[in-house]
């Protein structure tokens, strides 16, 4: 049986989902936030397809001594970056029933900063 925060967070994630869908122009960019990992996707929901995919446990980015913050921020600096080498610089942005708050918040500050708009 669920606890009331999942509840909560899978009653917000349907009603976003309901919204928010990705294209083959403009792809979905998912969020997914575990207690020591944060991991994002850039998904086509016309074909269901994940175009690029980033995360805090990739090689280059484990090694580092660094806050969780601090953490979302360097993945969505390189999310950004595999985004444009995909010829992507548009996103629908799916925080995935979590909090505009935090590493989310980061994350989504870092990939703007990258170069995605949304």
């Amino acid at each position: 049986m669920k606890n009331k925060k999942q509840e909560r967070r899978s009653s917000i994630k349907k009603r976003i989902r309901r919204i928010v869908t990705g294209s083959a122009e403009r792809p979905r960019l998912t969020v997914f936030r575990s207690n020591k990992q944060i991991y994002v996707q850039l998904i086509d929901d016309a074909v269901g397809r994940t175009v690029a995919a980033a995360a805090s446990s990739e090689k280059g980015l484990a090694e580092q001594k660094v806050t969780k913050i601090d953490q979302a921020k360097l993945v969505g600096k390189l999310i950004a970056e595999k985004a444009i080498a995909a010829g992507i610089s548009e996103v629908v942005f799916d925080r995935n029933g979590y909090l505009y708050h935090g590493r989310v918040k980061s994350l989504a500050e870092a990939a703007r900063e990258g170069g995605l708009k949304f």
